[in-house]
């Protein structure tokens, strides 16, 4: 029996619009009444995870936050840290100095906010509302961020960037794990810090093995956690590196995807539900094109 549901958030628990569905959050309640904890594991920090938890119930009936692609692990109702990895201070300087250098604007958090010397940078804008978090201007980025942090992110127009990545490997990419999560975001975390391994010493704390677990996810970040969990499950949106190494592939994450391997795998429905089944997917796809079609026009 599995006992632990992992859900990557972007891309595979929310919809094209960020929202998660009547249908999947009524799977997942079922699933949390039978005594099954998920676990939200996404590349966002930890602020920007917690209004998830809170929109599935964690305070009812518990779960783990697994946030920074594995960086920072919590449990949501006792607010225990379980795991923490941190960049080594001596790094922060260094960063900014290299991002003033390649004229890219660089942020990291605190408990609250997104800090930045560049308030107004439009992918800092774009990450923050992302998460739902506050930009909080700094005078002096090396000042703001005393504290320790899991994650400085550096961003700029894609081609450019990737140029920077390339320098910033060059120069650490024996100290620090450094990738490009989106075309315009360059991260940059301690070494050595992904999904899998998180969860692996969330299992140990918990007592339970990978064969107990069921992991989702979509992107490059989740390939790690879909090959290692015992039933590692790609949406049908995910890259295809991901979908070739999962177990199972489920519908898209605008086809109510996750509420699918919750009914497969976690509460054995199957037969009785492929009439609405296939209700919800002709439902969910008309939602998709009007979302497409939408966003289409208030960009144009």
């Amino acid at each position: 029996m599995y006992k632990l549901l992992v859900l990557d958030i972007d891309g595979t628990l929310t919809d094209s619009a960020k929202k998660i569905s009547r249908t999947t959050k009524r799977a997942l309640r079922r699933a949390q009444n039978k005594g099954v904890k998920i676990v939200l594991a996404s590349g966002r920090p930890t602020p920007g995870i917690v209004p998830v938890a809170e929109e599935l119930g964690f305070a009812e009936h518990g779960g783990y936050i697994l946030s920074f692609n594995g960086g920072k692990i919590i449990d949501y109702k006792t607010g225990k840290t379980i795991f923490e990895s941190v960049l080594p201070g001596e790094m922060i300087p260094m960063l900014y100095e290299d991002s003033q250098a390649n004229n890219v604007s660089i942020i990291s958090y605190d408990a609250t906010s997104v800090l930045t010397e560049t308030p107004d940078d439009v992918y800092i804008i774009k990450e923050a509302k992302l998460n739902k978090m506050p930009i909080t201007k700094v005078e002096s980025f090396i000042e703001a961020v005393q504290h320790p942090v899991t994650k400085c992110l550096m961003t700029g127009d894609a081609e450019h960037l990737a140029e920077v990545e390339q320098r910033e490997k060059s120069k650490y990419g024996e100290k620090l794990s450094i990738y490009r999560s989106e075309p315009y975001f360059l991260e940059i975390m301690p070494k050595g810090i992904d999904k899998a391994q998180s969860l692996q010493r969330l299992l140990d704390h918990l007592g339970l093995t990978k064969n107990e677990m069921i992991a989702c996810g979509d992107g490059f970040n989740d390939l790690s956690m879909i090959k290692f969990a015992g039933l590692g499950v790609a949406m049908s949106n995910a890259q295809k590196i991901v979908k070739r190494n999962a177990d199972y592939i489920t519908f898209t994450n605008d086809e109510n995807g996750v509420a699918h391997v919750v009914d497969k795998y976690i509460l054995g429905k199957k037969k009785q539900r492929q009439l609405e089944w296939k209700k919800n997917l002709r439902l969910s796809n008309i939602t998709a094109k009007l979302y497409k079609y939408t966003h289409r026009l208030q960009h144009k």
